[in-house]
């Protein structure tokens, strides 16, 4: 039952919701678990669920020159999912991969339709999931593209401090876009 209170509070942070809407949700939302290094979506799968993270780690990675590049992390009290496949039912680019082990709050794409048919806030909740996963992959594509290494490490201290001893060193190299001897060199110039 904790992980649907905190699915409740995260969702109550947006919007308030009606009793009967609470109920909605629980009813829709299903457990789900994975065990870490196991994959929530692989590449050339469609993702068919939205998962709520409510205890775990995950990355997002894509492969690029055969390595593996991390996009970005998710933590508990977020959403999981490849968004331009979920809605689309297009096979995805992307890989979520769990760092530890995970236990989420899933739907599918035809539940989340009901919902948002029957509750008059889920259309509302939606609307502004979908917008703050937008402004993270602007934001990560942005660094990538605007700035050197030094500058996006920082970029994820500034973003992720909070995980900064969960995620290995070497995801933490490929989320920067360097290999990790180079990242020890650019954390040596920084402390």
């Amino acid at each position: 039952m904790k992980s649907f209170e905190l699915l409740l509070q995260t969702l109550k942070r947006i919007t308030i919701l009606e009793p009967q809407e609470e109920e909605l949700f629980l009813n829709a939302f299903k457990p789900h678990t994975i065990k870490k290094n196991e994959h929530f979506l692989q590449a050339s799968e469609v993702c068919t669920k939205l998962g709520f993270l409510c205890k775990g780690l995950v990355r997002y990675y894509v492969f690029k020159n055969d390595e593996e590049a991390t996009l970005e992390f998710t933590k508990e009290g977020e959403f999981v999912a490849d968004y331009g496949s979920f809605i689309s039912k297009e096979p995805s680019i992307q890989n979520i991969q769990a760092l530890e082990d995970c236990e989420f709050l899933i739907i599918d794409y035809d539940e989340l339709q009901k919902l948002y048919k029957v509750s008059k806030n889920a259309n509302l909740l939606g609307r502004i999931i979908i917008e703050h996963r937008f402004i993270i992959m602007v934001n990560q594509l942005l660094t990538v593209h605007r700035y050197a290494p030094e500058d996006r490490y920082r970029y994820f201290l500034q973003h992720y401090k909070e995980l900064a001893q969960r995620i290995p060193q070497y995801l933490i190299a490929s989320y920067v876009g360097v290999k990790p001897q180079s990242l020890s060199r650019i954390r040596k110039r920084i402390y």
